[in-house]
């Protein structure tokens, strides 16, 4: 069982554009079978977490066209509007992950819990210690700006990588936190060094 972050990003590491559009995505050649598939993830999945703004974007896209809620597997929603759940199997939470990381074990049946998104969220999760691993694959595509993959200053550490057609996917754990230049121990020891 673990915390992970699976998902897709361009080159230039954003997840969608300025408008949430995955256009850039769509039209990415992909074979389904493949090295880091969704459904070889998908398989030991037993519960997706997400922020409101991916929430919002299924309800928008998939949920617009006449597509069923994606997910059987219990879903938490991430934020702090008032919202109501549009499928049952959806459960509304805020505050920190930390303050319900033993109610999304206990939700997960001993399979991994699958932090879908978005960067922001995800990071939330590094940051409580509650994210083993972050799995991307990476798209021959940049947009300049848009909804950043992980916007936190961590420390990877690649594990695996593999081409799936226009993909480069690859699997890092997470190391910890980076300090920033000039953070007070970075300082510190820059004193040091020079005595």
């Amino acid at each position: 069982m673990a915390f992970r972050y699976y998902t897709a990003t361009t080159l230039d590491g954003f997840l969608a554009d300025d408008h949430d559009s995955l256009d850039w995505l769509l039209g990415q050649p992909i074979d389904e079978n493949g090295p880091m598939s969704y459904d070889d993830f998908f398989a030991n999945v037993g519960i997706a977490v997400m922020g409101y703004t991916t929430y919002r974007w299924l309800l928008d896209n998939e949920l617009a066209e006449g597509k069923p809620w994606p997910y059987e597997i219990p879903s938490f929603v991430f934020t702090h509007r008032a919202i109501e759940p549009v499928h049952d199997s959806i459960t509304v939470v805020s505050g920190d992950p930390a303050e319900h990381r033993e109610r999304l074990l206990d939700v997960s049946g001993g399979k991994d819990v699958w932090i879908v998104g978005g960067g922001d969220l995800a990071a939330q999760f590094a940051e409580a210690g509650m994210l083993d691993d972050m799995i991307v694959s990476i798209a021959p595509v940049t947009l300049g700006s848009g909804r950043p993959l992980f916007p936190r200053r961590f420390d990877l550490d690649l594990q695996e990588f593999d081409r799936n057609k226009a993909f480069l996917c690859a699997r890092y754990s997470i190391v910890g936190p980076r300090k920033a230049p000039g953070d007070a121990a970075d300082t510190a020891s820059a004193g040091a060094s020079a005595t």
